[in-house]
């Protein structure tokens, strides 16, 4: 079915697929204390980046400086195609999900979205608001007002009123925080494949999973400042991950190997005999979020 959100409709008048976000040595202080410090990265067509970090880390700092919201005391934002983001051609260009819900409980789904699309200066509101909600599922309850709605139907909703005028700039704060597991598989495919139709997508979010299997790349970020950047893929072969072995001998108790030859480890273990039990632990993103920033996610 045509929800109205072909590629086509991610592209600028001369045809190109706009909407590359550019971050360059961003700094943001608050009495005196940097809560970005010399930020750099760069989002691409047809890409969801995901930005991890702790509490504190200067996620939404950061996302705030994107859109216009913030302006840094040093480095520059530029929007491709259209310029600095507090510009109004630039703001038309961004759709922004906050992490706090920007909806209005008393209106309907409808209701917030046409005035969403109003603002936005889309020329058939209505249109664009039914178009938003079929792509969110909500269209059964588009006449519904949102204080009826569930959890998971208003983060969907606060994604719709982000896409409603087609940007090509989605800016994602910690988008499924909160729901229950299956409103956030939804939400994931709908940000997946609203990046496959060209959005480019800078999201934060506090889950390492999500990130993994959502994320073209990733960036760690904490106190501040970018660690790294890269695939997941990148990320683990660049910071020299091992894998764990665990093997569970009669009368040995459990021996530990970290190896990056685990099938040699697990082979050898098994010609020596006496093995009760093998566990083996693959490196992940938090094995890397870990290694780079010596604490948890949520810390």
């Amino acid at each position: 079915m045509d929800h109205g959100f072909a590629a086509s409709g991610f592209r600028d008048a001369a045809g190109y697929l706009a909407g590359v976000l550019s971050l360059a040595g961003l700094v943001k202080r608050f009495d005196g204390v940097a809560a970005v410090d010399g930020l750099s990265l760069r989002v691409e067509r047809g890409q969801v980046f995901g930005l991890l970090g702790p509490n504190g880390a200067g996620k939404s700092t950061t996302i705030g400086m994107a859109m216009g919201l913030l302006r840094p005391d040093a480095g520059r934002v530029q929007i491709e195609g259209h310029g600095d983001p507090a510009e109004p051609t630039a703001r038309r260009a961004l759709g922004v999900a906050p992490q706090a819900e920007a909806l209005y409980e008393d209106l309907t789904g409808m209701e917030n979205l046409r005035f969403f699309a109003r603002i936005q200066g889309v020329q058939d509101p209505t249109r664009a608001a039914g178009e938003a909600l079929e792509r969110v599922g909500l269209s059964p309850r588009g006449r519904d007002r949102v204080k009826t709605y569930s959890g998971g139907m208003r983060r969907r909703l606060n994604l719709a009123a982000a896409i409603v005028h087609r940007p090509p700039l989605l800016l994602l704060d910690e988008p499924t925080a909160g729901v229950d597991p299956q409103s956030r598989a939804s939400l994931l495919e709908l940000v997946r494949s609203l990046a496959q139709d060209g959005a480019a997508v800078l999201y934060t979010t506090h889950y390492m999973e999500e990130a993994a299997k959502l994320c073209d790349r990733v960036g760690i970020m904490d106190r501040g400042r970018l660690l790294d950047s890269g695939t997941v893929d990148e990320l683990l072969h660049r910071h020299g991950t091992e894998t764990l072995v665990f093997v569970q001998r009669n009368g040995h108790g459990e021996e530990r190997v970290a190896t990056r030859d685990p099938m040699t480890v697990v082979s050898q273990a098994l010609q020596a005999g006496e093995v009760t039990g093998l566990r083996v632990e693959r490196p992940d993103l938090e094995t890397v979020f870990l290694a780079l920033t010596g604490r948890s996610l949520r810390d």
